[in-house]
């Protein structure tokens, strides 16, 4: 059976889309710590983030730092932050994360509950920073 995120990639559950090429899918993610938090993820299931091949993995980074440096183009923040948990969903991810100070990357506490206009109003600004290719 197809994982949630693979669901996501093809359309049969719906997503805030920011990005994608032939091998990566990046989206807003619906329970964020942060406004902006974005999941990117291969399009081919992997479970475990490390055991992609390191050409996969250097290409996701690079796709990741691309998207990264949209979210910073719009989102008031000091950094973007990275995080590889894995553990709720078995296909790799990474979470890039708005942050002003380290406490910003705890998932432990209370996440955010964006209405679907605030999620799509998010996700056009950031894709359209990442369209432009800004660089911060």
């Amino acid at each position: 059976m197809a994982t949630l995120f693979s669901r996501i990639i093809t359309g049969e559950i719906p997503s805030h889309k920011i990005a994608e090429d032939e091998e990566f899918f990046a989206f807003l993610d619906i329970n964020p710590v942060a406004t902006g938090h974005t999941l990117v993820v291969p399009k081919v299931e992997t479970d475990y983030i490390f055991d992609l091949d390191d050409g996969v993995l250097g290409r996701m980074m690079a796709f990741a730092k691309r998207v990264a440096q949209a979210q910073k183009a719009v989102i008031p923040c000091r950094r973007i932050g990275l995080a590889v948990i894995g553990l709720e969903v078995p296909h790799a991810h990474i979470h890039l994360i708005p942050v002003t100070a380290e406490r910003d990357m705890h998932f432990g506490k209370g996440k955010q509950a964006p209405s679907q206009e605030e999620l799509a109003e998010t996700a056009d600004s950031i894709r359209a920073a990442y369209r432009k290719g800004t660089i911060h």
